[in-house]
């Protein structure tokens, strides 16, 4: 079982943003991974990860399509990065790409 950290983020920081998050919840739980998610969307910044989550974390997922608020907090973390539509598409191939890269 993989420890996963996320970020989402769509440009518009609404509908992508959220749906993104809950497909990647979705498939790792179906997988058997352990997943936690931050959301960067119209309201801010909300479920953010801990130093904690970040130092436990195997894989980091990006699914994004614009810039991330404070990046360096990923720093030398190996970072899968897709934009929302593909986990909005295909949750699960996303799941199993940032699996892949551990």
């Amino acid at each position: 079982m993989a420890k996963i950290v996320a970020v989402t983020a769509c440009i518009a920081g609404i509908a992508h943003t959220y749906m993104a998050a809950e497909n990647l919840k979705k498939y790792a739980k179906k997988e058997g991974h352990s997943i936690k998610v931050e959301t960067q969307g119209a309201m801010g910044i909300e479920n953010r990860l801990s130093k904690q989550d970040l130092a436990d974390a195997d894989i980091v997922i990006f699914a994004v399509d614009t810039t991330i608020s404070e990046a360096d907090r990923f720093d030398g973390k190996k970072i899968c990065r897709v934009g929302t539509s593909a986990v909005v598409k295909n949750g699960r191939a996303v799941i199993d790409k940032a699996i892949s890269e551990i």
